[in-house]
């Protein structure tokens, strides 16, 4: 009984080892990140502003690769009521176009250098349950990426500084 005792212990021992091993090689892209610029490409080639001349957000990724990103336009107009559900129709899409928003899974392929968001839920609901795959580079603590072209041909770049 007691070397059944001894060897579940021992096993038991191998296995938290083995799990304290794999969490210490951390996720490349763990931590919090701050946006820089938020800015898309025109077709001409010309770079402008996406979400205005101020814009905030935060991304904070986990060892996992567990995600949660927050992308908002300062200039968003407030609403009047204080009330969100008794909104105007342009306070409303002030809200919703000046914001972009989702959790999910992050994964990155750096031989073919991209990021592959598994997106869970966003504030786009058409995004919902979708995997999407961006270009990026990493250089120090910078992250940027883009996003793949939208129905115009305008393509989003978003621009990340590393905070821890």
């Amino acid at each position: 009984m007691k070397s059944l005792l001894g060897m579940t212990l021992a096993i038991l021992g191998g296995l938290a080892a083995r799990d304290t091993a794999d969490t210490a090689q951390d996720f490349p892209l763990r931590g919090t990140w701050t946006l820089v610029a938020a800015d898309k490409r025109l077709p001409n080639g010309e770079r402008v502003p996406d979400y205005g001349a101020s814009p905030k957000g935060r991304l904070v990724i986990d060892n996992a690769g567990r995600y949660a990103l927050q992308i908002f336009k300062s200039e968003r107009v407030r609403f009047a009521s204080s009330d969100k559900a008794n909104g105007t129709a342009d306070e409303y899409a002030s809200a919703v176009m000046g914001s972009s928003t989702h959790y999910g899974v992050l994964e990155m392929d750096a031989r073919q250098g991209l990021l592959v968001f598994r997106i869970e839920g966003a504030s786009f609901p058409n995004w919902e349950g979708t995997v999407q795959q961006r270009a990026y580079t990493l250089e120090g603590d910078m992250l940027t990426y883009q996003v793949p072209a939208r129905p115009d041909g305008s393509v989003p770049l978003s621009i990340w500084r590393k905070l821890d």
